[in-house]
């Protein structure tokens, strides 16, 4: 498994179940990308999808979805009984609500389509929030929970059955064949029978799924509020640039409301900052006044006909698979995902295997509008980032902790200036397809418009499409037989094993998980049955590779590991002494 959120550990555990030896390898820690920021929903209710599938795919079509999500349900409860998780699971029930008279018919077709699907749904006009709605969709028997102590159990469940936990591994490469071949950033090489890629956006990409999938990114604010103003139930409105909400546990006497909204287009350079006070402005002024404790982002992929892309990664793949497209539904989505690559690599069978195939026709035909919209503003940026600014922001005018692209001797510059007053630039182009990145200045990211990946203001890739580091060009083997690739470092020796208080980890830390090859081998499976069984109060970590301590490097010279090319010569500033990380860190994200 390629990545360690809700789909790749879900995967991970229907196959250890089913006795498969099972590697996961997370680029960062468990259940800290994605599935660690979600609001945590777990419902079939999806705002207005059995509307619109009913009359896109058919009946049957939305029967199946609402099996499949119900099943995720069950499925999730019942590993929480089984392995007694403590993760703050509640029964609860959804809605989606509008409150514009003018759309009340949009929920109540909706109610009429998810009852016929299946669904325990049905039309109301009130609910427990604190303002009046025009109408709403009810699902009961819907549930919410914590998903990261969820998928912490869930890991050590699978670790203490034989499987393999990697954090901080990040794979760069992966060749099929019998069997596949996966290689890490430092130089490892792991052999496997089969492979899911489960990293929200397919990190490697041989169907060109990104042009079925649309990014999105949407702010959460939270803040405790007492339990008796506390509206019972998950809520979504698809108006208002979206609004959702729900409550968690929060102490004695206490609920925590998170609001979430807001959603964007990353790299659009939208304010998000006002974004964000935009939320907690209309959460504050219809829940009463609150104190916000929490704020973060999340980002989502929504395909052209809003039904996930759960299976092989491409037409002619045999053994390695894909789960992405869950649209903000990753929960039960991802759930639902695990069950399914579950059953496809053990030969089963799934009844809603053909609505989640990637390699569907049919429905990106019907859904042609959505897909020709995506790939128009993608064109917009392509060609329109390509003609000369008439103007621009300079280095000198990037206030401490800002960035901005700007233009200098024919090259267009990602120039951020970090707190100290050090700044770092870059060539603006993201490496995936070359748009130009902006910048986020709420989050200190620099963001992509195109297909949505995400950098560290210092220019390493965080997320979506492109490994590795900027440069001031993105070079054919870059995009090569449509898989995403770095120039490797060389291999270097792995640290031993260090001893420790038990090998649990902890919901707030995670503690580093065992890793198990040296020198980039393939541990013997005797060794890694030897390791697999520590002593009681011994527990067995293996720490990343040693890597080389950042360098500090003048924007002149070579961009570092895992660079194509050097940094142009006009994406040097003026001003301050430009520096830089070589981005060789596996412990940088």
């Amino acid at each position: 498994m390629v990545g360690a959120g809700i789909a790749g550990l879900s995967a991970a555990w229907e196959l250890t179940r089913r006795g498969r030896s099972v590697a996961v390898l997370e680029a960062g820690r468990i259940a800290a990308g994605v599935t660690g920021h979600t609001t945590a929903k777990l419902t079939a209710l999806h705002t207005l999808v059995y509307d619109r599938l009913r009359r896109t795919r058919g009946t049957d079509a939305a029967r199946l979805y609402a099996r499949s999500q119900t099943d995720a349900i069950r499925r999730a409860a019942e590993i929480v009984d089984e392995l007694g998780i403590d993760c703050e699971w509640e029964e609860a029930a959804a809605y989606t609500y509008v409150r514009d008279g003018a759309r009340a018919d949009e929920v109540r077709a909706e109610a009429a389509a998810a009852r016929e699907a299946g669904l325990p749904a049905e039309y109301v006009t009130e609910t427990e929030l604190p303002f009046p709605v025009a109408g709403a969709v009810r699902v009961t028997g819907q549930a919410q929970f914590h998903p990261r102590k969820y998928l912490l159990a869930l890991a050590d469940e699978i670790r203490r059955r034989g499987g393999l936990m990697h954090e901080r591994t990040r794979v760069v490469d992966l060749t099929e064949g019998e069997p596949c071949v996966l290689t890490t950033e430092n130089g490892a090489r792991i052999t496997a029978d089969a492979v899911v890629v489960a990293t929200h956006y397919p990190v490697f990409d041989r169907a060109l799924l990104f042009t079925r999938l649309s990014p999105r990114r949407e702010l959460v604010v939270a803040a405790p509020i007492a339990e008796e103003r506390a509206p019972r139930g998950m809520y979504i409105t698809p108006e208002e640039n979206t609004r959702s909400m729900r409550t968690a546990p929060y102490g004695e006497g206490k609920r925590l409301l998170i609001v979430t909204g807001e959603h964007f287009t990353p790299g659009a350079g939208d304010d998000v900052e006002e974004r964000f006070e935009r939320l907690a402005e209309w959460a504050a002024r219809h829940f009463g006044d609150l104190t916000f404790t929490h704020r973060w982002a999340t980002q989502d992929n929504d395909s052209t006909d809003s039904v996930p892309l759960v299976g092989p990664l491409h037409p002619g793949s045999r053994h390695t698979y894909v789960a992405t497209g869950f649209g903000g539904w990753g929960l039960s989505g991802g759930i639902m995902a695990g069950g399914l690559l579950g059953e496809l690599i053990t030969g089963g069978t799934a009844p809603w295997r053909d609505l989640y195939d990637p390699g569907r026709v049919a429905s990106v035909v019907r859904e042609g509008t959505e897909f020709l919209k995506h790939q128009a503003q993608v064109a917009g940026h392509f060609v329109g980032d390509r003609l000369p600014p008439l103007s621009g922001p300079s280095v000198t005018g990037i206030a401490p902790g800002d960035g901005a692209v700007v233009h200098a001797g024919g090259e267009r510059c990602a120039v951020y200036r970090d707190d100290d007053g050090q700044v770092h630039a870059v060539s603006a182009r993201c490496t995936h397809l070359g748009c130009l990145v902006a910048f986020n200045r709420a989050e200190r990211a620099w963001e992509c418009p195109c297909h949505g990946s995400r950098f560290a203001p210092t220019a390493r890739s965080s997320r979506a499409p492109p490994y590795g580091p900027w440069s001031s060009a993105t070079s054919d083997r870059t995009r090569s037989r449509g898989r995403t690739r770095a120039r490797r470092p060389p291999r270097r020796r792995a640290a031993a094993t260090a001893r420790g208080e038990g090998g649990r980890a902890d919901e707030g830390r995670p503690r580093p998980w065992p890793a198990s090859t040296g020198r980039g081998r393939r541990a013997s499976p005797r060794a890694d049955r030897k390791a697999r069984r520590p002593g009681p109060g011994h527990a067995t970590y293996m720490s990343e590779s040693r890597q080389p301590r950042p360098r500090r490097w003048s924007m002149l010279e070579a961009c570092g590991t895992g660079c194509t090319s050097t940094v142009s010569a006009a994406c040097a500033p003026s001003g301050p002494r430009t520096r830089g990380s070589t981005g060789g860190s596996s412990r940088r994200s």
